[in-house]
């Protein structure tokens, strides 16, 4: 138990000359990523293979050190997942891709012993071969400064973090300043909220402080629901520590002593790692009664969700805290006033306050010089989709679309064709390039002004081959399935939306009905009770924007341009390649398919089915669907 000041700068600096022992660090990726494909095995090994070489090997940090070892650590998230499970050899700075528990021998024979790199694991690109892991063009664009811990240091220990620099923000804001002035720098550096909404942070925070009742509470929001979204998520796992330095911070500012942190309970790795991380905390002293001997007494509670996308909407959040039915309430009053049991409560995400720490000890001008103006800083986004680099990126705010996808993301898969990123998820718009819009800035202003929103940051890429009339109708669906139901415009508009865009991929839509969707969709962004229900049409809103040729398609010309829609499909045989063989006769489920053996065979379209089955098994490509 620390008492004081004094003691956590000991404690610090025996830390870091332990770290400093180790002469080589072996970081196993412990993301959840990594763990399903199989890096605990990995990670078991190389202990194993460690003990039969007689190795001396420091899986814990310990502070009273005296000798040198190899560090084997379980680290957060690299960021690279396709990659996975990934393996980083300090100080060299290499990186080990798809490591399999079969590769450990060698790594341990070539690298632990001989301290070579075992060249077949390092990413190839082409002919290039990059051995460490910031030359990979994957990493070489970005600015990791939120994240800069995930993947560097071991998860579950806070001495590492302590060794890091760890909680030194947390001395600095205890000893060195008051809470007025720990929101006044805030304030200044124009920290705005990475859930999506983009609030000033520290003008929320002094609005809390300024609030004549004295009971306050902190909430931290790690639900980010958005599908393919795992920021948070990430950073719960790899650094805990700074989101909670963070939220400790806050506790100082607002003058709150009570601080709640809401994560989806399928985050079993995140909620394991916050539990451990608090435990440390609170037996080191930084957490608890009385922290470092001061008269601030803090504690941290962690609440389980059951998944419910409108819980990331701070009123549903805070109702759901409380035991009761996550459903927004009418504002008036706001989260500031009256948020968590009643009480005036900060209310940020997990990527918020990891900022914290970071502008508390580099200072606003720091923070002020990445990023754009009015959007400061960095932003982690997940790139997925079809995209040839996937994964969990940092990059500052302004940076353009075109950077993201090409430089970072690689492009498109197999070189196809560029058509759109869908940002934001189902409260975002889908965005793609053309003569007016060629390169978008990825900040919260310049994405309000094109009908998008950053949202809490996943970037959905897709290529030619995506229909985005049922890109729409999907966003809808899970929209619609999440919606809780208590506003008529939300519960009732994205019903009706989804209906229509059921109507139109069958086939069966009409001019009309894209006029009654945008009606629709219009009304429901400015009538529905929270900010979920307005952005629930975005995605209708933006591909109705960009890509009304392929709504117009769909009703008028009864044809999906991408050949994704079922219902619109017509198979046919090329006679020119067609062989006579009858294999797609045979394979018909329906016996829509006829013709003479040696001779070509014909499609009744009138009986198809078009379950593909006939294209599927065709040896000579003849099969083609319009």
């Amino acid at each position: 138990m620390l008492k004081n000041r004094n003691e956590l700068i000991e404690l610090r600096e025996k830390c870091r000359m332990a770290l400093d022992s180790q002469t080589l660090k072996v970081l196993i990726c412990a993301g959840t990523g990594c763990v399903a494909g199989g890096s605990i095995d990995v990670y078991n090994r190389f202990i194993e293979l460690c003990s039969e070489h007689n190795l001396p090997v420091s899986i814990k940090l310990e502070e009273e050190v005296d000798h040198s070892s190899i560090g084997i650590k379980k680290s957060g998230c690299h960021g690279f997942c396709e990659m996975g499970p990934l393996v980083k050899i300090e100080p060299m700075g290499w990186l080990y891709l798809k490591v399999q528990v079969s590769d450990c021998e060698e790594i341990v024979e070539k690298t632990f012993i001989k301290g070579e790199p075992v060249e077949r694991l390092f990413y190839h690109d082409n002919d290039k071969v990059y051995k460490k892991q910031f030359d990979i063009p994957f990493y070489k664009k970005q600015t990791r400064v939120v994240l800069d811990k995930c993947g560097q240091i071991d998860a579950d220990s806070i001495k590492e973090y302590i060794a890091e620099g760890g909680y030194m923000a947390l001395e600095k804001a205890l000893f060195d300043m008051n809470g007025e002035e720990i929101c006044d720098m805030i304030d200044k550096s124009s920290l705005r909220g990475r859930g999506g909404g983009g609030f000033p942070a520290g003008k929320k925070w002094r609005q809390v402080r300024s609030q004549t009742e004295t009971e306050r509470y902190v909430v931290c929001n790690g639900d980010e629901g958005d599908p393919g979204a795992f920021m948070d998520r990430s950073i719960m796992e790899g650094n805990s520590h700074r989101m909670l330095e963070g939220m400790i911070i806050a506790g100082i500012a607002a003058g709150a002593h009570e601080g709640y942190i809401y994560v989806r309970a399928e985050y079993p790795l995140a909620v394991k790692r916050l539990y451990h991380s608090i435990e440390e905390a609170e037996k080191m002293g930084i957490l608890g009664d009385n922290i470092l001997g001061t008269d601030f007494s803090f504690h941290i509670h962690i609440n389980q969700g059951a998944g419910a996308f409108v819980c990331g909407e701070g009123s549903a959040l805070t109702a759901s805290i409380e035991g009761d039915r996550g459903m927004p309430r009418v504002k008036p009053p706001r989260t500031v006033e009256a948020g968590l049991f009643g009480k005036p409560t900060v209310l940020n995400n997990v990527e918020t306050y990891a900022n914290v720490p970071l502008i508390i000890m580099n200072g606003v001008e720091w923070y002020c010089s990445t990023g754009t103006e009015t959007s400061p800083g960095t932003k982690a986004f997940a790139i997925t989709g079809n995209v040839k680099n996937t994964g969990l990126i940092e990059v500052p705010m302004g940076t353009t679309l075109r950077e993201v996808v090409f430089d970072i993301g690689g492009g498109i898969k197999n070189n196809e064709k560029f058509k759109a990123v869908q940002i934001g998820g189902p409260s975002g718009g889908c965005l793609t390039f053309n003569e007016k819009y060629d390169d978008y800035m990825l900040d919260f202003d310049s994405l309000k002004k094109v009908g998008a929103m950053i949202g809490s940051g996943g970037l959905v890429v897709m290529d030619d081959h995506t229909c985005m009339v049922e890109v729409a109708r999907f966003f809808m669906n899970f929209t619609q399935n999440e919606s809780c139901g208590k506003c008529v415009p939300c519960r009732e508009g994205t019903k009706r939306m989804l209906e229509i865009l059921e109507k139109i991929v069958a086939g069966n839509g009409s001019m009309e009905d894209l006029d009654l969707l945008e009606e629709i969709a219009n009304t429901v962004s400015n009538t529905a009770l929270c900010g979920l229900g307005k952005t629930a049409a975005n995605p209708v809103l933006s591909t109705l924007k960009y890509f009304k040729d392929e709504y117009i398609a769909h009703v008028r010309d009864k044809k999906c341009p991408a050949g994704v829609c079922t219902a619109l499909k017509t198979y046919k045989i090329d006679e020119n390649l067609c062989k006579g063989c009858s294999l797609c006769s045979r394979k018909c489920p329906v016996g829509a398919i006829s013709g003479q053996i040696k001779s070509p065979f014909k499609i009744d379209p009138s009986v198809c089915i078009k379950c593909g089955a006939c294209q599927d098994s065709c040896k000579f490509n003849a099969v083609y669907c319009e």
